[in-house]
């Protein structure tokens, strides 16, 4: 359904997004996952046509976006971080607007409802936007997005600045329309994007870092296997019984109470050393009180990634321009218009 290739996005000497390359399946819902400045708002701007790439192509079925430009607008839905909304207008006046601005065919008033439906808001059709909550003027945003029956809906952050309750009935829309839609959902919240998304993309530095489900990402950074164990015992002998036995690499004490501590003991890779631990704490006479493996979270991944990739890439320099050159007027969006050479 989308296909993005070798996309570049360069404001100055400052390279913001590096040579993007990814495709979404019909239907999938993929979590555009990073910290703040990463590059993902400018990777959507992009995928929807509202900035034209230094580089590279995006694709949306067999439309290409900047060749094949109002086919391929035609079938996305977008929601910007802040919803492009007119304040005083009522919520069913502002969805007839945005239908007219995208010369629907589909029966107005039929289509409407639908949206209104789906995104939650038959209830407040007749209000004034202006006087809605944060999480109602959102889910009017996301209406907006609805209006023509997109294929594919972007959206950016759209839980920012709401309440829990806001947000989680905002992640359920966001599911249920998953069914129907082919959706890209960028969030800096970890457990959004873990509650929401089929599939995760972790962009950093304007690059993909990695790619896949939670549990495969879970794999993919699974190292030094990692146990955590209550242990009752003088620490200084436990620490010393626990660094002997074979495969173990490292034990710390991560939290002390009393007479017993919780221990965390890190071991070769793919290296199983329950069974060794447990005979040379019995052999000592140091109970095991319990004992845990360590499962990484996607906050720990998420954390590793970004780390590792925590050194920015460096901007190529930008070729110098000829002052004896006359400069070419400036085009929007990479149109013509008139007056352009």
């Amino acid at each position: 359904m989308i296909q993005v290739t070798g996309l570049t996005r360069r404001y100055g000497s400052a390279l913001a997004v590096s040579d993007l390359s990814f495709s979404v399946k019909e239907g999938e819902i993929v979590g555009f996952l990073g910290p703040n400045g990463a590059g993902k708002s400018t990777t959507m701007n992009m995928i929807t046509g509202c900035l034209r790439p230094t580089a590279g192509t995006v694709t949306l079925g067999s439309y290409d976006i900047d060749t094949d430009a109002d086919q391929a607008r035609k079938m996305i839905g977008y929601l910007p971080e802040n919803p492009p909304l007119y304040p005083d207008m009522t919520v069913d006046e502002y969805l007839g607007f945005v239908y007219s601005l995208k010369k629907c065919t589909i029966p107005q008033e039929e289509h409407l409802e639908q949206v209104c439906k789906m995104s939650g808001l038959t209830d407040v059709r007749e209000r004034i936007i202006r006087n809605l909550s944060k999480g109602y003027r959102q889910r009017v945003g996301l209406a907006q997005a609805l209006v023509g029956d997109p294929k594919v809906l972007i959206l950016d952050e759209p839980t920012v600045g709401l309440d829990p309750k806001q947000i989680i009935e905002i992640r359920e829309t966001i599911r249920s329309l998953g069914q129907k839609h082919t959706i890209i959902l960028s969030s800096h919240i970890l457990p959004e994007v873990q509650a929401v998304c089929d599939r995760i993309l972790v962009i950093h530095h304007g690059k993909i870092v990695a790619d896949g489900t939670s549990a495969e990402l879970s794999e993919r950074m699974e190292g030094a296997e990692q146990l955590d164990m209550t242990i009752e015992g003088e620490t200084e002998a436990v620490l010393r019984t626990l660094r002997a036995v074979p495969g173990v690499t490292d034990a710390n004490i991560i939290r002390e109470d009393g007479k017993k501590s919780v221990y965390r003991i890190t071991a070769e890779t793919n290296t199983d050393i329950r069974h060794n631990v447990f005979d040379a704490l019995s052999q000592s006479h140091m109970a095991i009180l319990s004992m845990q493996q360590v499962e990484l979270s996607l906050e720990d991944i998420f954390l590793e990634l970004t780390e590792t990739a925590s050194v920015a890439p460096e901007a190529e320099p930008v070729p110098q321009e000829d002052p004896e050159k006359p400069k070419k007027k400036r085009r929007l969006f990479g149109r013509k218009r008139d007056g352009d050479e």
